[in-house]
């Protein structure tokens, strides 16, 4: 049973994850796995629009927006009002807000407005943060088309604690773990094999998996090529897809299809 109560809104937080995540290079290094990653899956990305892409808590809108850039038919949700007007200020900034389908919902009560199917499904960050993360999955397999594909990202529960017996935490670990209500660490961190076993039972498959940050955050004196971040980010494009270095990612990155 997850221990979130209801479905958290970002919008007390939409400030401070703009400024802790995309104000610096932990949003850069994100950005550079799921773009590097969504062209390894759909290399017809850049140059075969238009796209039907669906965008489930879409957040600041940086996908959004460079995908619509791309002349595809982008539709965006996100549960907070904050995340919604800053996504679409990005948008407007782009010339590109009338392009865009906008709503500000709950991702369950979308089933309602009848969007249809979509090559591409993207929810990133969101499973972690819902009451029913294991429905997630399930209920997004719905809006693929027979070859459509699901971008899934999630907060990678081994991450947690091997950062926190890096920095000598062990009282963390301990006991029942529980995130502060203002922090931006989910109260629910994933193991990768149970979001694989909510995929299957999706009948889905996975057919591509990379982690995000697979040193970044676990660096505590930086030195060398730490005070580089065009090398730090080549770095971490090299070994998001190494074994083992990949599964010790903050952030697990699957890309599924329907079963065949």
């Amino acid at each position: 049973m997850s221990k979130n109560t209801v479905d958290r809104n970002f919008d007390d937080l939409s400030e401070k994850f703009a400024r802790k995540v995309y104000g610096g290079l932990k949003g850069d290094i994100r950005l550079a796995v799921i773009w590097r990653d969504l062209l390894a899956v759909v290399p017809r990305l850049e140059t075969q629009a238009p796209l039907r892409i669906l965008d489930i808590g879409g957040g600041l809108g940086q996908l959004t927006v460079a995908l619509a850039k791309l002349g595809h038919q982008v539709v965006y949700n996100d549960l907070s009002q904050q995340m919604l007007e800053a996504a679409q200020k990005r948008a407007a900034e782009a010339g590109l807000l009338d392009k865009i389908t906008w709503y500000q919902q709950p991702y369950q009560t979308l089933k309602d407005q009848d969007l249809g199917q979509f090559d591409l499904v993207m929810s990133h960050a969101l499973i972690e943060w819902l009451a029913e993360p294991e429905r997630l999955i399930a209920d997004l397999q719905h809006y693929l088309a027979p070859q459509g594909l699901l971008s899934l990202t999630f907060y990678n529960q081994n991450s947690l604690v091997y950062r926190n017996l890096i920095r000598g935490n062990f009282n963390v670990l301990q006991g029942e773990f529980s995130a502060h209500p203002k922090s931006l660490t989910p109260g629910e961190p994933l193991q990768p094999d149970a979001v694989q076993q909510w995929v299957e039972q999706a009948g889905l498959v996975t057919d591509y998996s990379a982690g995000i940050r697979v040193f970044h955050d676990y660096v505590t004196t930086q030195r060398g090529g730490h005070e580089d971040a065009s090398a730090v980010i080549e770095m971490e494009l090299h070994h998001s897809v190494q074994e083992p270095f990949k599964w010790l990612g903050r952030y697990i990155h699957f890309v599924c299809s329907k079963a065949k």
